[in-house]
């Protein structure tokens, strides 16, 4: 049995939406550096609907928050291509006038280090307030009060007397609490979480995706939640990508990738769990090697020098995964980008 509990996430709301809130078609991410062009982002897609949660788990550098931050249009020395439709509305393209009106409003993100996103000179409270005045024209006293109001509703105690308190007054897990108020106080359709829990301690951390999953069950919110860890997404997320070198790896419902991983990247990471069934003395099983550099790709499957099953494979298999870009595919539900899956969950 895994240290791990999947306990899945609870299902959409009422409000789920026949449509996609968010679509991303084919989307890639490209930067210009002194050493070369860096592919962070290749030809990606993915959709997210009304009261729904995916999960795009990864590695370090494969590509997750480089997503997030095209969702949001943050991008302002990249060359982004593809489509990102929010309700419809193409973001690519979208001037800044245009993207300022959705951000916040429409699209909002939790960052993953609250200390270095919140202004030390400024209040909690008059950082709430003015982000609700932007979108809101409202006047400072309503505003004022609509940030006390998002603070006791993400379970900050004595909200009207912290409000005027700065963010290094706060705790680790009290400062979080203080950015989901903030993206959350314009009552945004999708909310977009890069690592929210990674500097928190597990109970915090607990805390944190409990409030979450309930501001998402009352507001009918899509949410995009980034981590590297599968317990995070297990507990949270309906669906989940799995990302490596920029690419999708493979795609599916929380409890079909659990139960039946198809990419060997992702029986890796799961296979790097900690189990309470282990012997005490059994080594925890990691990936062997490194992700793969984005400045120089190599011309068939990126997980190819990592991976037992082409190193198990005969050498004419080798060299399809070797030479060949494997596309992503497979049955409907759970496409997988490998030249030799096994949706029936055999590890080789």
């Amino acid at each position: 049995m895994a240290l791990l509990s999947h306990e899945g996430a609870p299902g959409p709301t009422e409000r789920d939406a026949p449509e996609p809130l968010l679509s991303v078609r084919d989307l890639s991410v490209a930067f210009t550096t002194a050493r070369g062009p860096v592919q962070a982002v290749d030809h990606l897609s993915f959709e997210v609907r009304r009261g729904r949660t995916l999960g795009i788990v990864g590695e370090s550098g494969s590509g997750k928050s480089v997503t997030s931050l095209a969702v949001l249009g943050l991008h302002t020395a990249a060359e982004v291509t593809g489509s990102i439709r929010l309700h419809g509305q193409e973001l690519i393209g979208l001037d800044e006038r245009g993207l300022n009106r959705l951000r916040g409003r429409r699209m909002a993100m939790i960052f993953q280090d609250p200390l270095s996103s919140l202004h030390p000179y400024y209040t909690v409270g008059e950082q709430i307030a003015e982000h609700h005045r932007v979108h809101f024209n409202s006047r400072r006293a309503a505003a004022r009060r609509r940030a006390v109001e998002m603070l006791a509703e993400v379970g900050i105690p004595e909200p009207e007397r912290r409000a005027g308190e700065y963010p290094h007054q706060f705790s680790g897990g009290m400062r979080q609490r203080v950015m989901i108020a903030m993206a959350l106080a314009c009552e945004p359709e999708l909310l977009i979480a890069d690592e929210p829990t990674t500097a928190l301690d597990v109970t915090v951390q607990a805390q944190i995706l409990e409030l979450i999953a309930r501001l998402q069950a009352d507001r009918g919110l899509a949410v995009v939640m980034i981590t590297h860890d599968l317990g995070v997404v297990a507990r949270v997320a309906h669906d989940v990508l799995v990302m490596y070198g920029g690419r999708a790896a493979e795609q599916a419902p929380v409890d079909t990738l659990f139960a039946t991983p198809a990419h060997p990247y992702t029986r890796g990471l799961l296979d790097s769990l900690p189990r309470l069934d282990d012997a005490d003395d059994e080594p925890l099983r990691a990936i062997p090697g490194s992700p793969p550099s984005l400045l120089a790709p190599a011309p068939g499957c990126a997980f190819a020098p990592r991976c037992p099953r082409a190193a198990a494979a005969d050498a004419s298999e080798r060299l399809r995964c070797d030479t060949e870009r494997p596309p992503l595919g497979g049955p409907a539900g759970h496409p997988a980008a490998c030249h030799f899956p096994a949706y029936e969950g055999v590890t080789s």
